[in-house]
């Protein structure tokens, strides 16, 4: 596990090294599937689901899922790029924003917000400690800055399989459970400028607000050790 969250994170640094405007989202995806594939590994996402593609990219008002395609990149936008890699059996899982050029103050803020609101759920992260206080922090920071938290999505268990129990609630809820020494799975925040209402396109997967508000999610996969939390998703 820390071998694929390792590669995942090397991954995810590369895909973001090359973010720039007139870049396409594809050419980012076949750059980033060369470089999983040199490293010995399969980029979990191709076919997962029929999903066409190695990588998920989402610009700007995309919640999630997006499928790289032949738009150009332009300044001003942020894209966020999710990367799941599958080294010798087992997956690694991470996602973060990248600026495309210069971006606006709220676009800035709303990133930034979204990984303090994954830091500090990582934070309370040990044995004992149950799922649903992930959802209490994560809302929180998000109401107090203003956004509001994608509902209809989750963090996962994530090992040999790529995706698997718990589900991780990023928003108050009454989730049974709680945390274990051993156990590895995602926290990954997706924060919205506007109300959680998000629409899908005809393509089954590319998810968007209704409202044409920016989003913003950061990712990390994490161990679960004997007295806190090791985040994986590391280079």
């Amino acid at each position: 596990m820390r071998a694929a969250g390792n590669l995942a994170a090397r991954a995810l640094s590369y895909g973001g090294s090359l973010v720039k405007p007139g870049i396409t989202t594809d050419e980012i995806d076949k750059a980033m599937h060369k470089f999983i594939v040199d490293n010995n590994a399969y980029p979990s996402c191709l076919n997962y689901g029929e999903f066409p593609k190695s990588v998920c990219t989402s610009v700007n008002e995309c919640v999630c899922h997006g499928i790289p395609d032949n738009r150009p990149l332009q300044d001003g936008d942020i894209i966020n790029i999710d990367v799941t890699v599958y080294l010798d059996g087992y997956h690694g899982d991470n996602a973060r924003n990248f600026y495309v050029g210069t971006v606006s103050p709220e676009a800035k803020k709303l990133c930034e917000t979204t990984s303090k609101a994954l830091d500090a759920a990582i934070s309370i992260c040990k044995p004992g400690v149950p799922y649903k206080e992930i959802g209490k922090v994560t809302e929180t920071i998000a109401k107090e800055n203003g956004f509001s938290i994608a509902k209809g999505l989750s963090g996962h268990g994530v090992g040999k399989d790529f995706h698997m129990q718990p589900a991780i609630l990023h928003y108050t809820n009454n989730m049974p459970g709680v945390m274990q020494a051993g156990q590895t799975f995602t926290i990954e925040p997706i924060l919205l400028q506007g109300a959680d209402v998000a629409k899908t396109w005809d393509d089954g997967w590319t998810m968007v607000t209704k409202d044409g508000g920016l989003t913003a999610q950061c990712e990390h996969t994490i161990l679960i050790t004997d007295d806190g939390a090791e985040i994986l998703t590391k280079c």
